[in-house]
């Protein structure tokens, strides 16, 4: 399964809320806090997200970064020499 992963500036997010209507994994939800400009944020709240960047492309203030993990990331293992 690909996983994903979204960066939120909470200061640019005006709480449109139209990231959450577009993300099909509903991982994306509004906080409780209020930013400096008094709007409720959109965060992560469930780490089902794929990187499919529907959230960011919806984003009327461009205030989410999408990360997406290279294919096969979390089948390869990292192997540490023991030092000599």
């Amino acid at each position: 399964m690909i996983r994903g992963t979204v960066l939120i500036a909470q200061e640019v997010c005006k709480g449109c809320e139209l990231c959450i209507a577009a993300c099909p994994q509903e991982c994306l939800g509004l906080s409780e806090q209020l930013n400096i400009k008094g709007y409720r944020y959109v965060r992560l709240i469930r780490e089902t997200c794929t990187g499919c960047i529907n959230c960011a492309l919806v984003c009327p203030d461009a205030a989410i970064t999408v990360f997406r993990e290279p294919k096969g990331a979390a089948k390869k293992t990292l192997v540490v020499q023991p030092a000599t």
